[in-house]
This record gives structure tokens, sequence and C-alpha cells, in this order.
């Protein structure tokens, strides 16, 4: 039996998820695949945290060299989240052969274009299903199975922090800054929230979408994004007198001018999909030439949903290998 072997770039809470994920699923996916996988080399610098695993100390690396030189590693993940370092390890993996899986929508939206360039320079797959929906396969299927459709519109709730907020807020007619603080203590929301609460996650997740769907490359910085901040809780109630909700959308839409696109909150009548979108969920609608209207839904974040879609992207990566054509044109 083949073994592929896995290059991990953190061990954080996705990190350890996914080497959870893949060690309480190993039987199931070796059955699936007729392929084992083994993570056998993990760069972290916290090698003592309790993160209720047992990993040998011996997979521990503090020196990426370590991993972009081992000829035995066919994949790397990355899951180190932030611009850099891990734009510049993604590269350095990329340049050694290797082929690489992220999570990472800050990395890939700042720096999509060099990071699909050098994947085909140096004839590797680069694969990134976590990075929008997290445990939602959403550009698997916008990129295989909806691919002969001409995109007419994608628009979805992107973050589960902010619509966590915004569910609870319209549920419970509590103020901004007290369901920020509930999000905080359960985990919903980071301690600096800014990245969730101003729209630059939800931003460069449409970024990516983007980039795939439409085939235009808009950086994160080009889209009109406005976050959540300034809503209020007499905003969510004249809302509701008027048989609405507002939800922090990201959007992007081909009209007679050109793509429009942003990031912003929006009342939605109670009938449309997304209105019942609620807690830390996302979900993406999409309208195609062909199919219609589509919308997925389910857990955009978490360890487990995110290991989810990051193992999905290395079987996909290693059944190529197996039958020797991991690389795409």
């Amino acid at each position: 039996m083949k073994r592929i072997n896995i290059g991990l770039l953190g061990l954080g809470n996705i990190g350890t998820g996914t080497y959870k994920a893949l060690e309480m699923n190993r039987d199931i996916i070796v059955a699936r695949t007729g392929l084992d996988f083994e993570i056998t080399r993990i760069l972290e610098k916290f090698v003592d945290r309790d993160r209720g695993i047992t990993v040998p100390t011996e997979k521990f690396t503090q020196d990426p060299q370590t991993i972009w030189n081992d000829p035995e590693i066919d994949i790397v993940i990355e899951l180190l989240g932030g611009i850099e370092p891990a734009t510049s390890f993604m590269l350095e993996a990329i340049k050694h052969g290797k082929h690489v899986v992220t999570a990472n929508k800050a990395a890939l939206a700042t720096n999509y274009e060099a990071l699909q360039t050098a994947a085909k320079e140096n004839n590797v797959m680069l694969r990134f299903e976590a990075s929008v929906g997290g445990g939602i396969p959403v550009l698997n299927a916008l990129t295989t199975a909806l691919l002969a459709n001409e995109y007419e519109e994608i628009v979805g709730i992107l973050n589960g922090t902010t619509n966590y907020i915004l569910t609870k807020m319209t549920e419970e007619g509590l103020e901004y800054e007290d369901v920020l603080k509930d999000a905080q203590a359960k985990g919903f929301a980071e301690a600096n929230p800014t990245a969730d609460v101003e729209g630059i996650d939800a931003c460069n997740k449409l970024s990516i979408l983007i980039s795939l769907v439409f085939g235009q490359r808009i950086r994160p910085e080009d889209i009109p994004t406005t976050g959540i901040t300034g809503i209020t809780k007499e905003d969510i109630n004249q809302a509701k007198a008027d048989g609405q909700v507002i939800k922090l959308l990201a959007s992007a839409k081909t009209q007679a001018n050109g793509l429009q696109y942003a990031v912003a909150p929006v009342r939605l009548d109670r009938s449309h999909p997304l209105a019942s979108v609620g807690n830390e969920f996302n979900a993406l609608f999409v309208t195609g030439n062909a199919v219609g209207d589509l919308m997925f839904y389910g857990k955009g974040a978490g360890p487990l949903p995110t290991a989810s879609a990051v193992l999905g992207d290395v079987i996909e990566i290693s059944r190529a290998i197996a039958k020797g054509s991991a690389y795409d044109i």
C-alpha cells in the first residue's frame, strides 16, 4: 500500500483538528482510497502544549528546512494563518516540489497570483478548499460539477462570528457590544475580533471566490468593505418591523457595466434562503445560467469541519500522485 507522507505547518486549533481527524478516521480513509497517510513532520515551536492528542516528539521540528529538504514528504499542509511567514513557506515548499494544501484565506487572497504561478511552474498542485467555506465543499463544487455554468451571481454569509453576533442581536434584542463579549467567551470571536467584525475575513474569501468563479483578480483592498460595528439594536428592530433581517453579505454579480462586488451588512427579506442561516453557520448562494439557484450551507469554521476540507484536498492530491498525474494544467 502506497503511503503519502505529509509535512504539517502549525499545530494550532486547525492543525490539531487535522491531526485528530486523520487519526480518528484513518481506517475509513485507507479503505476508501487504498492509500495510507502519515504526518511525518510538524513545524511547531510550542511542543509541550496540551492539545488532547498524542504526538510523538520526534515529529516536531522548529526548522522548516527539514520539511522542504525531506524527499519523502509529498504534501505540505499550511495552517499557520496570517500572510507571513505562511506565504513564503508555501512558496518554498512549492519550489521544492511539494504539493500544498492550505486553509489560509489571508495569504491566498493577498498572494493568489504568486502562489498559483509557482504551483504551475513547479508542476505541483495547490489546493485550498477550507479557505472559504471551512467544512462546506464550495470550491470543489464550483470548479468541478458546476464548471459548465456561466456564473451570474454569488452571495454568501462567509463569516461565522459576525453571523452569530447578528443572530443574537436579532433573536434576543441585545446590543452589539454585549453579544461580542458573549461570542468571545464562547470562542466564536477572537480576543481581537477586527478581521471578523470589520468584514476583512469575508473580504478575503470573496476575493478568492471571484478569482475562481469569474476569472477576475480583485485584490481584497479593492473590494468595498463595511463591517458590522455600526449596526445598532435600532437597526435590527427596524429591519424586523419590515419583515427583514440584517446579514453581513459578501457578494459579486455580473452586470452590464461589469462585475459588481462588495462586503456589507444587507437587509434581506425573511423569504430569502440566506435569511434563515443563523448563529455561527455559513452559506453561499450561487446562480448559474444552466443550473439556476443553489445554496451551500454548513459549518464554515471550527477545527474538525475545517479539517474535513483540508483532508479532502490531501486525498484528492494523493489519488493524483498514485496515478502519476498530480499536476493541474
